[in-house]
């Protein structure tokens, strides 16, 4: 009888967990590591909590170049680089802008959709066989118009993604009212909206801790409070993962650690362009208040999202440079508070809000590193930036059947590291 493949999956964060369950179900045997106490506690904790193919456009787009010196330190700006970001920024930088035109929009746009609604296939296919309950929500999303810009771009993504077979449905303002009525208080400032019915959203942190605990129970070595200090080659082959506690020997090891991947990496003479993208939330818990929405939207031209996650509401949004700062600017928090309170001006505490904030690990082209390196045995699952929640269940299942050596249903060239 043939011995299990030893796979070891580096990081805890929803990206990885997904990885551990697929490499788990295809057989292997598998030890998820996780320097934080617990599962999902990085990024994955309070995001914005949507699952959405609808936002498969990257952030590097014809447009974006003149607005980022237009936002350039404006505190109430979706999109702020801080000057003092700036020289971290210059490869990293130089890499988006190439992307920003619209033939690599066009292109990269349908890469991020297919790994996307890949993705949401496999999440519904890991929520079948496991059963977990993770406040989901399948109303789709919201996507709310304010100005004749945010029409334009909104419906040239919709009509991109629809000729790649997105749902959607477009609404005058009393449709959006209709769709969902609390959102009465806008109804003279919004123009319109579009609707994708086939979003979905949840807790990604509560999905990930019951996956995790699921991954233990099928017999993955869940492993907390252990910090991962280099990767053991030879003759470019992976042969351990040497630990503050251990050294785990291995035939194949998924680097899943986000932010932390590039440097991990870079000792081993792999590059990988993933910059910390600051991105704020603010939850607010529901209680007895009767007007709390149950339809996720997204305001399009202000970049805030808001959804409903069982007894809270989320609100979380912008993007701010600013390094490895993980620090909560107060500022920021108190936008999107205000952004609340004006929506749903009879929410009856207004100190009940818990801000937060986390690094998105941003890519230049906005798609993830997903496939293998020049060196044996080692895989690359990083760099979702803030489509990791709906990237997760298809990236991971896409790695499990690679290093197996299955057939692979996504087509994983445009993800790999090699030419980008």
């Amino acid at each position: 009888m043939t011995k299990p493949q030893k796979v070891t999956v580096l990081g805890a964060g929803i990206v990885g967990v997904a990885s551990a369950y697929f490499l788990a179900r295809a057989n292997c045997q598998v030890t998820l590591i996780e320097q934080n106490p617990e599962a999902g506690l990085e990024t994955s904790f309070a995001n914005g909590g949507l699952i959405t193919p609808s936002m498969s456009d990257p952030w590097a787009s014809p447009e974006i170049p003149r607005f980022i010196f237009k936002w350039m330190g404006r505190e109430d700006s979706p999109f702020l680089v801080r000057p003092s970001a700036l020289p971290g920024l210059l490869t990293w930088g130089v890499k988006f802008l190439r992307q920003c035109s619209q033939k690599a929009w066009l292109g990269n746009t349908k890469t991020i959709f297919r790994l996307c609604s890949y993705s949401k296939e496999s999440l519904n296919k890991v929520v079948a066989e496991t059963g977990i309950e993770y406040d989901a929500n399948l109303k789709g999303t919201l996507h709310l118009f304010r100005d004749q810009q945010s029409i334009d771009e909104t419906k040239r993504v919709a009509e991109t993604l629809s000729e790649l077979g997105l749902s959607y449905n477009i609404l005058d303002v009393e449709g959006c009212l209709d769709l969902e009525p609390r959102l009465a208080s806008q109804k003279e400032s919004i123009l319109g909206g579009i609707h994708y019915p086939d979003d979905e959203s949840g807790d990604a942190h509560l999905f990930c801790q019951r996956l995790a605990q699921h991954c233990a129970s099928i017999g993955v070595d869940v492993r907390y409070g252990e910090t991962i200090r280099t990767l053991e080659v030879d003759n470019d082959q992976l042969t351990a993962i040497l630990t503050d506690r251990d050294r785990i020997e291995t035939d194949s090891c998924v680097v899943a650690l986000g932010n932390e991947s590039s440097a991990l990496l870079r000792p081993l003479g792999i590059r990988l362009p993933i910059y910390p993208v600051k991105g704020y939330s603010v939850t607010f818990p529901v209680g007895a208040w009767s007007g709390a929405p149950n339809v996720p939207f997204a305001d399009t031209g202000r970049h805030i999202g808001c959804v409903r996650i069982g007894d809270r509401v989320r609100v979380a949004g912008t993007a701010e440079f600013t390094g490895y700062d993980r620090s909560i600017n107060p500022h920021r928090i108190d936008n999107l508070k205000k952004y609340f309170f004006e929506l749903f001006p009879d929410y009856p505490d207004r100190t009940a809000a818990e801000g937060w904030t986390g690094l998105r690990p941003m890519t230049p082209d906005g798609i993830p590193y997903l496939g293998g390196t020049s060196i044996k045995g080692l895989y690359l699952n990083t760099g979702h930036g803030h489509l990791g929640w709906t990237m997760a269940c298809g990236s991971a299942r896409a790695i499990a059947e690679l290093i197996i050596g299955q057939e692979t249903e996504l087509d994983l060239a445009a993800m790999a590291l090699e030419g980008r």
